[in-house]
């Protein structure tokens, strides 16, 4: 866990996509995630993190649903949702962090 504690202290807003593979609405989210990528580049870092691979954070996190989404910037949580979103809002929440 020490490198995901390390990504998410830095400087650059790091979007946390908690998900599941059995999860379809976490599937549906994958394009947005990469258009997100394409449009913002390293003004953004995006991790995902497996729930069911990951037990320990995803209870850390207190996630209860996937996909939830969790911005961090120098180890803050900025801002917290759970659900599909469009890539509109990830871009609003990103860009005035």
């Amino acid at each position: 866990m020490g490198n995901f504690t390390e990504i998410i202290q830095a400087e650059t807003p790091t979007l946390v996509d908690f998900f599941a593979t059995w999860c379809g609405p976490c599937k549906a989210m994958q394009p947005v995630l990469d258009q997100l990528k394409n449009e913002l580049g390293t003004q953004v870092r995006i991790l995902k993190i497996d729930v069911d691979v990951n037990p320990s954070v995803a209870e850390k996190f207190k996630i209860k649903g996937v996909p939830t989404f969790i911005l961090f910037k120098k180890g803050e949580i900025i801002w917290r949702q759970s659900g599909a979103l469009t890539l509109q809002t990830l871009k609003e929440k990103i860009l005035n962090s």
